[in-house]
């Protein structure tokens, strides 16, 4: 228990860390709400909440240890991020190719995550 609240405040620090030094107003330290006329966006922030939730599961369940959930959150924070960059260069939007090369990682980490699930 302790180490599945120290692993999301370690990724709150981060994701704050990182949303001031993109300039962006914390928009990734909340869990995502819509956001009204934004699709892309949306899917991405549920995305990305979708798989907190199977990190976490994966921790409360014992199929995923904690060296493997901070990697894990490691990359779905480097994705926060790269969303939050995308979205300031235009104007709280992502074009189609940004939100292509978001959903392929996180493709990739989503596949790392249920692949750490269920080899036990």
């Amino acid at each position: 228990m302790n180490t599945n609240l120290f692993a999301r405040a370690t990724l709150m620090t981060l994701l704050l860390s990182t949303a001031a030094i993109s300039g962006t107003a914390l928009a990734q330290t909340a869990a995502p709400t819509p956001v009204p006329d934004h699709p892309r966006v949306n899917e991405v922030n549920q995305r990305l909440d979708n798989q907190q939730n199977r990190i976490q599961n994966g921790v409360a369940d014992g199929q995923i240890n904690a060296k493997q959930e901070a990697r894990d959150e490691k990359h779905d924070a480097n994705i926060a991020q790269r969303e939050s960059t995308d979205e300031a260069k235009n104007g709280g939007h992502l074009t189609k190719t940004e939100q292509n090369h978001l959903n392929k990682s996180l493709n990739k980490n989503s596949g790392r995550i249920h692949k750490q699930r269920t080899a036990k």
